[in-house]
């Protein structure tokens, strides 16, 4: 299958419809990764903002540092230490929620305390994992490359597209309502804690799968920013996930393409969030012509 792609745009290459620089395998892989991150990010960071849980995106993001290092000290291949990452990283966001549910501490708070945990048990354990190992491979985890993505990483990333899509098309109007209003939708007979359940596992999932691509210490970012914002574009929920995917799937390319067309020496990770900051400086430039236009400045 991945083959055949590979043909596909080596033959539109040949015909001159594509760049010389879509012959070469990795970069192909690179592109079809960023087509299927980008609309989960961006869909999954509306949600993220509308139910301020930005915080909490950060904290599982930093958590993957310690599911990676555990794998790693485990004897999983050192590029894709899958098993453990997401065991890990599942295991640390459901527990986060399961506690927030029986104490009394306000959820800012609690976040902060994981977060610290997953930095300073994440921090220790890679400078074990430094020893054995190059010490590229740390960076790689900090700050992703999606150059190096391969079938298994397409694999795991389609497969995420599909749950995703899938549960948006059977729950989206549940979940939406859950998050704008829990009590409108507790009287309705919805099951709010599951939701929270599983809007927190999905964060998860995705914050896993894209560690690779985008790096443990910035995908967070790629949730939250492109989010933030369509709020200051959009004028409902509806057309706030619109801009929030668009936004999310071109910072993405734009990450991913221009260094590689321009020859910068310059990690995919931090470009893809680059691209998504000057997203957000239009977006206040814009919200704030809006505003005076609106007050007659």
């Amino acid at each position: 299958m991945i083959d055949s792609i590979h043909h596909f745009f080596a033959d539109l290459v040949a015909l001159g419809l594509l760049p010389d620089m879509f012959n070469y395998g990795f970069l192909v892989n690179a592109f079809l990764a960023t087509l299927l991150i980008g609309p989960l990010l961006g869909a999954l960071g509306t949600l993220v903002v509308v139910k301020r849980l930005a915080f909490l995106s950060e904290a599982v993001g930093h958590s993957a540092l310690t599911g990676v290092s555990i794998g790693i000290l485990l004897g999983e291949p050192i590029t894709a230490p899958w098993i453990s990452l997401f065991t890990f990283s599942i295991l640390f966001a459901l527990t986060l929620q399961w506690v927030r549910g029986r104490t009394t501490v306000p959820y800012d708070a609690l976040i902060g305390v994981f977060l610290a945990f997953a930095l300073a048990m994440g921090a220790a354990l890679l400078m074990l994992v430094a020893k054995q190992v190059n010490a590229h491979l740390v960076e790689q985890v900090l700050f992703g490359s999606v150059l190096t993505a391969d079938s298994q990483d397409l694999v795991i990333l389609s497969v995420m597209f599909v749950l995703i899509v899938g549960l948006a098309f059977r729950y989206s109007n549940q979940a939406i309502l859950t998050a704008l209003s829990p009590e409108i939708a507790k009287s309705k007979r919805i099951n709010t804690q599951l939701h929270d359940y599983g809007f927190v596992l999905l964060i998860a999932l995705m914050t896993v799968a894209a560690v690779k691509i985008i790096g443990a210490i910035l995908v967070g970012a790629l949730l939250l920013i492109p989010a933030a914002s369509a709020r200051l574009i959009a004028h409902n929920l509806r057309s706030m996930m619109m801009w929030s995917v668009l936004i999310a799937i071109s910072s993405a390319l734009i990450g991913v393409l221009l260094p590689m067309y321009m020859q910068w020496a310059i990690t995919t990770g931090p470009a893809i969030i680059l691209v998504a900051c000057v997203w957000f400086v239009l977006a206040i430039s814009l919200h704030s012509v809006k505003g005076a236009a609106r007050h007659g400045v």
